[in-house]
């Protein structure tokens, strides 16, 4: 899988950062949604989320020992359903300065910056892309953003952006074989 993407001395690399992730975050819109946002008279009605991204949450948990929380700047009564359905209690809304947020949490969780995976897709996204231990995002993410990360999926956001990266830190955590 890896292996025909990357140079020997990359994987070396994601295997070291990989070994010190705790806990994965993302961001929602452009992530686990494709962008897309649908809207009536009352505001914000559905957004769409792949359930190919959910199965990943559960696989990290299972197979990686790793915990997955979801960090927004948008206040999403939908996104907030789809996280307790994927048992994410880790789960910050409206958050507008993501890096003073994170601070906090990673003091509340007594872990460091390299503990943590982050997957974002915007120029919002790209302070806890850099701050991070393991970087990714969507295939579809702004051009900079692909730029400045670890790891680029191959699926776009809200069609499996974070199941691959999921994947691939199940992939890299058990010595390059795939779980099943």
């Amino acid at each position: 899988m890896l292996s025909n993407m990357f140079e020997l001395n990359d994987l070396q690399t994601l295997k070291e950062k990989a070994a010190k992730i705790k806990i994965v975050f993302t961001d929602n819109d452009g992530v686990l949604t494709d962008t897309g946002v649908y809207y009536s008279e009352r505001g914000e009605e559905l957004k769409r989320f792949s359930i190919r991204d959910g199965m990943g949450v559960e696989r990290l948990r299972k197979f990686a020992g790793v915990d997955t929380g979801i960090i927004s700047g948008e206040m999403s009564a939908s996104l907030q359903k789809r996280a307790e359905k994927l048992h994410i209690t880790v789960l910050y809304l409206g958050i507008k300065d993501k890096k003073n947020c994170m601070n906090d949490v990673l003091q509340k969780l007594n872990m460091a910056w390299e503990n943590v995976a982050y997957i974002g897709d915007d120029y919002n996204d790209l302070e806890m892309l850099q701050l991070c231990g393991l970087s990714a995002c969507p295939q579809d993410a702004m051009p900079v953003i692909k730029e400045k990360v670890d790891y680029v999926a191959n699926a776009p956001g809200g069609f499996g952006a974070f199941r691959d990266f999921a994947e691939m830190i199940i992939y890299i955590n058990n010595n390059f074989n795939f779980i099943y």
